[in-house]
C-alpha cells in the first residue's frame, strides 16, 4: 500500500505541531534569568519526541506510530496532576489516536 491513509497526515502534522508550538512556548524558560532550569529540559525532550513521532509516522515507521501513542498516554498520565478537564481531553484524544491509527487500513500502510 503506497496511498498514505488521511488519518496518518493528520495525525502525524499534529504531533510535529504540538511538538513544536511546545518547544517554542518553553523556550524561554530554558534560560530564565541566568539558570538553567532542568525540567524545561525535560519538557523540550518530550516536545521533540512529538517531533520525531510525527515525522517518522509520515515517513511510513510503525515504531512512530507506536511512539506517538505512549507520547500521548504519558499526557493522561501528567494530566492528573492538573485538572479533571485535561485527563478527560487527554483521554479523548488517546482513544482517537489509537482508534485511527491502528486501523486495518492504517495498519496495512505501516506494513513493508
Amino acid at each position: 500500500m503506497n496511498k498514505r491513509p488521511l488519518a496518518v497526515l493528520i495525525f502525524g502534522t499534529l504531533l510535529i505541531a504540538a511538538g513544536a508550538m511546545g518547544l517554542v512556548y518553553h523556550a524561554s524558560e530554558l534560560r530564565d534569568g541566568g539558570a538553567f532550569h532542568y525540567d524545561a529540559l525535560g519538557v523540550s525532550l518530550v516536545r521533540m519526541t512529538a517531533i520525531v513521532a510525527g515525522v517518522f509516522i509520515l515517513r511510513q515507521q510503525n515504531w512512530a506510530r507506536w511512539l506517538g501513542l505512549i507520547w500521548i498516554a504519558l499526557h493522561v498520565l501528567l494530566s492528573f496532576y492538573h485538572s479533571l478537564g485535561e485527563v478527560v481531553f487527554h483521554a479523548l484524544l488517546l482513544a482517537v489516536f489509537a482508534y485511527f491509527l491502528f486501523r486495518p487500513n492504517v495498519s496495512a500502510y505501516f506494513k513493508k
